[in-house]
């Protein structure tokens, strides 16, 4: 009988490279954990700096509640599934990863659902929504995002609400101008701005079934109304006066209708401007006066002082 020898012996090799890389990938490649600590604890979390409801402190806490945080436990008694799994059930988690180092150390890496408008509605809710319109719970949070009152049940707020405000969040210039969204009772949408005694109307949100149809016509919905609305301050408002109009209305495209404030208002605030600088320019007027006294006291006793001499 005819022995491959030849065949046998790369069978055989082949064997023993596959056994090789199999202990390489795993047990050779693994750290010894006989006997050693977890010494330190990492914990990175995504725009903690910038915006968001955690930080590193709130997260050990969670940790220590469930008897999961890893410092000074042994390293193969830490399960990083566990720990993974532990924080994702926080509402304000969005993904969480959990490693182990070769010199004692546990890594956790956060990314966090970040809220982009606080909810407060007249059926008394009080929430915030992030960008994907999931609910978030009230917390310490204090950013200053934009606040939408009136008319807003939950399924409102997550399907329209939220597109809304991330459309005028896209904008570096509206993030900065509106501060309030106010849905009215028959949901038209009324935006209050920071800038200017006035409100504006922008009209009613498209509807549709579909999130993604409906995002998107939301989407070019605000940026339409609120391109308008940019050339009408840049054109309008800015010669005529920020606190002219009372209401500014949007919901047409072909034409944007202004109610002037109340005369009897235009006056009062007139008068009171006119208080207001007339007080500044007495304060003025004062603390020049004060300064004059006060420089002519220092010449007064520079003089004395060199009429004195030097003495001897």
């Amino acid at each position: 009988m005819y022995i491959q020898w030849k065949k046998i012996i790369i069978t055989t090799l082949d064997i023993i490279l596959a056994f090789y890389l199999i202990m390489a990938v795993t047990a050779w490649n693994n750290p010894d954990e006989q006997g050693r600590v977890c010494t330190k604890v990492n914990i990175e979390i995504s725009d903690s700096k910038n915006a968001g409801f955690l930080t590193a402190e709130e997260i050990k806490h969670i940790l220590q509640k469930h008897n999961l945080y890893p410092l000074n436990k042994k390293m193969e008694n830490i399960n990083p599934r566990d720990i993974e799994e532990t924080l994702k059930e926080g509402p304000f988690v969005k993904t969480a990863q959990c490693y182990k180092t070769e010199n004692g150390h546990i890594n956790i890496q956060i990314t966090q659902r970040m809220p982009i408008i606080r909810i407060k509605s007249q059926q008394g809710g009080d929430y915030y929504l992030d960008d994907n319109g999931g609910i978030l719970p009230n917390s310490k949070y204090t950013s200053d995002l934009i606040i939408a009152t009136g008319n807003i049940n939950n399924s409102f707020a997550k399907l329209y609400i939220a597109p809304l405000a991330k459309a005028i969040s896209s904008s570096p210039l509206w993030i900065n101008q509106i501060e309030q969204i106010n849905v009215l009772p028959d949901y038209g949408i009324e935006l209050v701005p920071r800038v200017g005694d006035h409100i504006i109307f922008m009209g009613y949100l498209p509807l549709n079934r579909n999130r993604w149809t409906r995002n998107r016509e939301i989407n070019s919905f605000v940026n339409n109304k609120l391109s308008r609305l940019e050339k009408f301050y840049r054109y309008g408002l800015s010669q005529a006066g920020w606190n002219k109009y009372s209401y500014i209305d949007i919901e047409f495209d072909n034409q944007i209708v202004c109610k002037r404030r109340d005369p009897e208002a235009e006056q009062k605030e007139a008068e009171a401007i006119a208080k207001e600088a007339k007080e500044e320019k007495t304060k003025d007027r004062q603390r020049t006066e004060e300064e004059e006294r006060e420089k002519a006291r220092k010449e007064v006793d520079q003089q004395e002082h060199a009429a004195d001499g030097p003495t001897e």
